[in-house]
């Protein structure tokens, strides 16, 4: 953002908690998608030429959300607009017949009449304005549901890259606010319809009346178009400037609440600190709002004056025109009618249409979003991989993620994972472990080199049916706020949920105990943030997560660290549960730290520094001396050094004794 904004007003420093938490300020710059070239159409002549495209953008999101409810709003609006300029001829036709020839009781008699159509217009006016409240109402909420869920079903289909990708989120960020602005979109259009047909109605009895008396009218209203037109271009930038600001302010506000952050901002003392940074932060914010007020303030009173200067000049015309005898007093008390309405109409016209041009800009972030997403879109379709294949082959594939570092997270592997067997991935942190089962799972795709299934490269193959083999288990694996049944049957949500499948799947993964020891069984409510929720101890989760893969019954079973949260008893019993998956013919990917664990592994490839080290059985890997010896020695040193010896002195006391 500019430092000096339409007349100098200094944009809010950077706070020290922006530079102290988040590593510096909190502002987008307006290189990435170009908002600037749509901040800058804010003008009154884009608003002009871009009117009829807004309307039917609108009239698009209606239509597709509730065809009925929109020709209903649509058609009220317009007949509203009809019966003002039936009203303002009619008003014309009453005047005339009061200050015309014969007696009052003449005269009154002739005006019953125009009278008695003054009424029905009224009635009818109601009517149509009843119409068009209802129609909106259920209009508005079912536009703002269809928007959310094409944003939503966009934003779950693209790319885990693209999701990971920083300017994508910015616009992930933005676009959220589409769909309430595309559901404010609808009842700004319909009060659009309605102003332009009751101006023109108006301008056309002004013309008729005397033409000098229209450009006055539209003279009374430019003012007032330009300070709500250079007040939204403001509001727009500073949106788009602020919104990670925003997003970082509720982020802190919501830690102070986080269930999970709850025990150590108690026991450290945590809570004033956030406290102190969110009001540090809120406080930048009411500096941009501020600013924000003070140079609206300084606009409107600008427009007001030169508002009055038009009033004054247009009354004064209107005057003239009497004192010239150039207009009858009847005609002279329409044409005031018609400027006040006039004036009305333009007025409203202009904040309408202001205020649908800066929702539309919102709603072209959404749309933005479909076709960035649509680009960036998981692949359908593509080559069938092999129903029973033997081996997968990793050829020379490299991966590095975008921006994080100049060392590729995996450099030129080569090996491979025979199917039906148990296959060990060992390393140090940051070896290249979790980026392989990734690129195996197909979350993201090699940057050189291919990975293929019995000859069939993965990179051409349908990715939905990739995913199928697929099921998984993470270290950090999602942990649902739902039942413990949905836990569970979420690791085939596609398929219909079944009873005996969860029951099954719980036995396979051992987690009988866990389920049992629940308030309602499969029907507890995992999430301790509602009311009756239930929260699970780690290794439970895990006991957990495992049925979730079982219930998948993915060809290939990926498991991230998956004893990391149990005692050494439970890690026995899920080990010998992978086994016996790998058992009944289910290929076990296993990613673990604990060398003594991959004892039973068929195959183990130990990974350093994103390269292939070693390959071969535990046994032969132990035999060589490589790495894989090394970090084992070191454990079964570490275990030695520490636990016999204890133990070897607590038997000594025991023969003592």
């Amino acid at each position: 953002m500019d430092k000096n904004d339409a007349g100098g007003t200094e944009a809010p420093e950077v706070s020290e908690s922006e530079r102290l938490l988040f590593g510096g300020p909190l502002r987008y710059d307006r290189g990435w998608n170009s908002h600037s070239e749509a901040f800058m159409e804010l003008s009154f002549r884009a608003m002009v030429t871009r009117l009829p495209s807004l309307l039917a953008s609108s009239l698009r999101l209606a239509l597709q959300a509730d065809r009925r409810a929109a020709r209903v709003v649509m058609a009220a609006e317009v007949f509203r607009g009809l019966t003002q300029a039936v009203g303002l001829l009619a008003v014309n036709s009453v005047l005339g017949r009061l200050v015309g020839a014969g007696t009052i009781e003449e005269r009154l008699r002739g005006a019953v009449p125009v009278l008695a159509v003054m009424a029905a217009v009224l009635l009818v006016g109601a009517l149509l304005r009843a119409a068009s409240t209802w129609a909106t109402g259920l209009l508005e909420p079912k536009v703002e549901r269809v928007a959310t869920e094409l944003y939503l079903e966009r934003a779950a289909a693209v790319e885990l890259s693209a999701i990971e990708d920083h300017a994508f989120h910015k616009l992930l960020d933005t676009a959220q606010y589409g769909a309430s602005s595309a559901r404010r979109m609808i009842a700004y259009s319909a009060r659009v319809v309605n102003a332009v047909i009751s101006l023109i109605a108006a301008a056309g009895v002004l013309t008729v009346l005397h033409p000098a008396l229209l450009p006055l009218l539209v003279t009374m209203t430019l003012p007032s178009a330009w300070s709500a037109l250079t007040n939204a271009r403001r509001r727009y930038e500073s949106f788009h400037t602020w919104v990670q600001h925003a997003r970082a302010g509720h982020l802190i506000s919501g830690l102070l609440t986080e269930p999970a952050a709850a025990p150590e901002i108690r026991l450290h003392g945590v809570g004033p600190f956030l406290l102190r940074h969110f009001r540090s932060m809120s406080e930048t914010a009411e500096a941009e709002q501020a600013r924000l007020s003070r140079l609206a303030a300084r606009t409107g009173l600008v427009a007001a004056g030169w508002t009055g200067l038009a009033t004054v000049a247009t009354y004064a015309t209107l005057g003239g025109l009497l004192v010239t005898g150039a207009m009858a007093l009847s005609v002279a008390g329409t044409a005031v009618i018609a400027i006040r309405t006039g004036s009305s109409s333009l007025d409203t016209l202009v904040l309408e249409v202001n205020q649908l041009h800066e929702e539309a800009l919102f709603v072209g972030d959404l749309q933005r979003l479909y076709a960035e997403a649509a680009e960036r879109a998981i692949p359908e379709g593509g080559e069938l991989l092999p129903e029973d294949p033997r081996e997968i082959t990793f050829e020379n594939v490299s991966f590095s993620y975008p921006g994080e570092s100049t060392h590729p997270a995996l450099d030129d592997v080569t090996l491979t994972l025979p199917l039906g067997r148990i296959v060990a991935l060992v390393g140090e942190n940051g070896s290249g472990k979790t980026t392989l089962v990734k690129l195996l799972a197909g979350l993201y795709t090699p940057d050189r080199g291919r990975i293929l299934w019995d000859g069939v490269d993965a990179a051409g193959a349908d990715r939905r049916h990739l995913a199928e083999r697929i099921a998984m288990v993470a270290q950090d694996f999602k942990r649902w706020p739902f039942t413990a049944r949905v836990n569970v049957a979420v690791g085939r949500s596609s398929a219909p949920l079944s009873d005996e499948r969860v029951e099954a799947s719980v036995a396979e993964a051992g987690a009988q105990e866990v389920v049992a020891d629940l308030p309602h069984g499969l029907d507890t409510l995992l999430a301790r943030d509602f009311s009756g929720g239930h929260e699970l101890s780690g290794g439970q989760w895990q006991r957990l997560g495992i049925a979730r893969a079982a219930y998948r019954r993915g060809r290939i079973l990926i498991v991230d660290e998956p004893t990391a949260a149990l005692d050494a008893r439970a890690e026995l019993e899920v080990f010998e549960k992978i086994r016996a998956l790998a058992g009944s013919g289910q290929t076990v990917v296993l990613i673990t730290h604990r060398l003594a664990s991959v004892r039973h592994a068929d195959l183990v490839h130990v990974l350093d520094k994103g390269r292939l080290a070693e390959s071969g059985t535990p046994d032969e890997l132990l035999a060589t001396g490589g790495i894989y010896a090394e970090l084992y020695s070191l454990q079964a040193d570490q275990f030695t050094s520490d636990v016999a010896p204890r133990a070897a002195s607590k038997v000594a006391a025991r023969q003592a004794g």
